[in-house]
């Protein structure tokens, strides 16, 4: 009896394309950022100036700090809409606590920023509340603070200039300021955290599948509670690296940053129904923002409010697209 030989099934075409679909999703920032800037490079010779490439990385230093907390927020399936006030309050409060000396420039933002973003993740995790809402009255309760520390704005907290403090955000390595190192820094962290810890894994989980995550085992509710308070944290410190470049704690930034956040993130591939997502893209996300931004003000033309409509029709188009990626995958 002789046997028949039977030809290997060919491999669906299937595959290929969720795999497209979820390289576009992941690095689409990264290959979107890569042909912006190779387009500005040309077409504005400024663009590539070391001066223009020294600010730019360090206006993007001070949103990719507030970005990281968010995408650990964002990855849980949840939001925090308080970290733009959070960001402005610890400016304010890093430059009262400057008279005190640099621990208490430092650790002050930190300590009232973190027990907000704490109070945020026990609401939202032990209460069941929305995350919206809580963090909406913490915004409220941030800016309020703020306004009740500076006498509604009319007082402006300096930082002296001998204070060690102002070396935080003024100090330079290699003619890029020390913000864009810290940033760098903690986003490495973060991205190690995310990827290779425990920690990292009930992120995901959380995020991914609640129900399935406390079936296994999974801390959802530490692990809530512990984003929105890192979330907080990080806020407060941009803010005080804000308050130390700025050598005084502005009152009025802040506004619309939590916006800015949300939008870099999930550009950089995070998705906003939570369990998927990178540090690495919401670092591309930042500097995506930026250089748009960037080359926006070297159009003449152009009027600086364009940002915000160019900010809002590519988020519109991002989210969009996943929607349609995610669909494929």
């Amino acid at each position: 009896m002789t046997a028949q030989m039977t030809a290997p099934p060919e491999t669906p075409a299937k595959p290929r394309r969720e795999l497209v679909a979820s390289v576009l999703q992941r690095q689409g920032a990264a290959i979107a950022l890569v042909v912006v800037v190779a387009v500005a490079w040309l077409a504005f010779p400024r663009f590539g100036s070391p001066d223009n490439l020294r600010d730019l990385a360090l206006q993007s230093s001070f949103l990719a700090v507030i970005a990281l907390g968010m995408t650990f927020v964002i990855i849980t399936g949840g939001i925090d809409l308080s970290v733009g006030s959070l960001y402005a309050l610890g400016g304010v409060l890093a430059a009262y606590g400057s008279q005190w000396g640099f621990l208490a420039a430092l650790l002050l933002p930190l300590l009232v920023c973190g027990a907000i973003g704490l109070v945020n993740g026990l609401l939202v995790a032990r209460t069941g509340m929305a995350p919206f809402i809580v963090t909406l009255a913490s915004l409220l309760f941030a800016r309020g603070l703020l306004l009740a520390i500076t006498d509604e704005g009319s007082t402006t907290y300096q930082i002296a200039p001998g204070s060690a403090f102002l070396e935080l955000g003024r100090g330079t390595v290699f003619g890029f300021g020390y913000p864009v190192f810290i940033a760098a820094a903690l986003c490495l962290l973060g991205g190690l955290v995310l990827r290779r810890t425990r920690f990292g894994q009930s992120v995901f989980a959380t995020g991914g599948a609640e129900q399935s995550a406390l079936l296994m085992g999974v801390p959802v509710a530490r692990t809530k509670i512990a984003v929105y308070t890192l979330s907080g944290v990080l806020s407060g410190f941009a803010g005080a690296l804000t308050a130390s470049y700025l050598q005084s704690g502005v009152t009025v930034i802040g506004v619309g940053t939590e916006l800015d956040a949300i939008s870099v993130v999930v550009i950089g591939g995070t998705l906003l129904t939570g369990g998927a997502g990178t540090v690495l893209g919401t670092v591309m996300g930042v500097g995506l923002r930026n250089v748009i931004q960037n080359i926006i003000n070297q159009i003449g033309t152009l009027d600086s409010n364009y940002q915000s409509v160019v900010s809002g029709a590519f988020l519109l188009v991002v989210v969009v697209l996943q929607r349609s990626l995610v669909r494929r995958r």
